[in-house]
């Protein structure tokens, strides 16, 4: 796959996309300014790695970066609901002028293709399942309003500048080296941390909430098929999931299941900018580019789970 970039390298979905490039024998260079990130993601793998500690709104950093450069995979942002709700303006600098600055940097290199990691989160609370990428986007918090946004710039970009761009909407990816110490981790992530310790999890809401959980390795294989595939792409936007809505009560049973965790689950009010269901329709990135679930939501539990132990 040549030479790839990849913004917020050392985060969860970052690091994993690097070991996936890898494996493919891509040259990988990465950005990160360990906000968010963890190095200790890269570990095994650092040696292998071209990695640049820099913000992704240093201009001439990003700049810098994209030289030389075939394909950019744009992880880097801070994904949260809450703290882009406690935080828009914050939040907003990473998310959107961030992206804004890689595609700059991206077009002014000559790059082949972009990978944009955008968020379900830009269907909001319209009640119609499953999400299809042809609905009318109801972002609801400033985080889904980012990432919405961004998007827009990415059309743009393949409209105005002939860049190629592919926005792939992540619906709750999950799996391991996710972060379960910070309050902004995904929900499977915490439940598994402190329910392989013994530790009462939390649920916001009566459980009723659903999402499509994506196991990484989905998003992995989503991104490495996008950016090689001939198929007309440029510009579009594509769900990433398995098709598959699960609560976060069955979500709970599934890890008290596997990790044989003998407690019970302690239940707080619905948090402020929380979508109530989710569930994707990927029919579309099945029939454009060829996009398979390669792993299902309990295989990707009992992988993370034997991570965390």
């Amino acid at each position: 796959m040549a030479n790839v970039l990849i913004t917020g390298i050392s985060g969860f979905i970052g690091s994993s996309l690097a070991r996936g490039l890898l494996a493919e024998g891509a040259t990988v260079r990465g950005i990160d300014n360990l906000s968010t990130g963890n190095l200790a993601n890269l570990d095994e793998i650092r040696s292998r790695i071209d990695l640049r500690e820099a913000d992704i709104l240093d201009a001439t950093a990003i700049d810098d970066a994209c030289r030389g450069i075939d394909y950019v995979f744009h992880q880097a942002a801070i994904p949260s609901v809450p703290k882009s709700v406690i935080d828009p303006i914050g939040t907003n600098g990473p998310n959107l002028n961030g992206t804004l600055f890689v595609l700059e940097a991206a077009r002014k290199a000559g790059i082949k293709r972009l990978m944009y990691a955008a968020s379900s989160a830009a269907y909001g609370e319209n009640p119609t399942l499953p999400k299809t990428e042809a609905m009318l986007p109801e972002p609801l918090s400033p985080y889904a309003v980012q990432k919405l946004a961004g998007e827009h710039y990415l059309a743009s970009y393949t409209r105005v500048f002939g860049l190629e761009t592919v926005a792939l909407r992540y619906f709750n990816i999950f799996g391991p080296r996710q972060d379960p110490t910070s309050q902004y981790s995904g929900v499977l992530a915490r439940f598994i941390s402190q329910m392989t310790k013994g530790e009462t999890p939390t649920i916001f809401g009566d459980g009723s909430t659903s999402r499509d959980f994506t196991y990484i390795d989905n998003v992995v294989s989503a991104n490495l098929t996008v950016a090689k595939t001939s198929a007309p792409v440029a510009g579009k936007v594509f769900n990433v999931a398995t098709g598959q809505r699960i609560t976060l009560l069955e979500a709970f049973e599934e890890v008290k299941r596997i990790t044989g965790y003998t407690g019970t689950v302690e239940f707080k009010p619905e948090r402020e900018g929380d979508i109530k269901h989710s569930v994707a329709d990927i029919s579309q990135a099945q029939s454009v580019f060829g996009y398979e679930v390669v792993a299902s939501f309990s295989e990707g539990l009992e992988k993370t789970i034997a991570y965390y132990r």
